[in-house]
């Protein structure tokens, strides 16, 4: 069975900083992007940042300068380094991976179960 597993989300005050992860487990054959989305209250779910497996990363205007997305294709992992954390920041946080699961197979889209992150005083 395929989980993306995310982790990391808090209450953190304005100017703090978080790290989320997100660990792909099962019998993966190789990942494509890897992404972060976010929902805020009211909001539709936006993109954060975006892993390509060697390509461009990229990252919303809100964010840039302040987050950081990597990769650990070795663990099958992506984070999301947080950092100069604002109030608008708020909002359940996706992990979204584009999986293979054999040689020459399909590609087919995974969500992880979110996590939340709160930036409150």
């Amino acid at each position: 069975q395929v989980q993306l597993v995310e982790s990391g989300g808090g209450l953190v005050q304005p100017g703090g900083s978080l790290r989320l992860s997100c660990a792909a487990s099962g019998s993966i054959f190789s990942i494509n992007a890897m992404r972060w989305y976010r929902q805020a209250p009211g909001k539709e779910r936006e993109l954060v940042a975006a892993a390509p497996s060697g390509g461009r990363i990229v990252y919303a205007d809100s964010v840039k300068g302040r987050f950081t997305i990597s990769r650990d294709n070795a663990k099958n992992t992506v984070y999301l380094q947080m950092n100069s954390l604002k109030p608008e920041d708020t909002g359940v946080y996706y992990c979204y991976a584009d999986m293979v699961f054999r040689a020459l197979g399909p590609r087919q889209d995974y969500w992880g179960q979110g996590t939340q992150v709160i930036i409150s005083s």
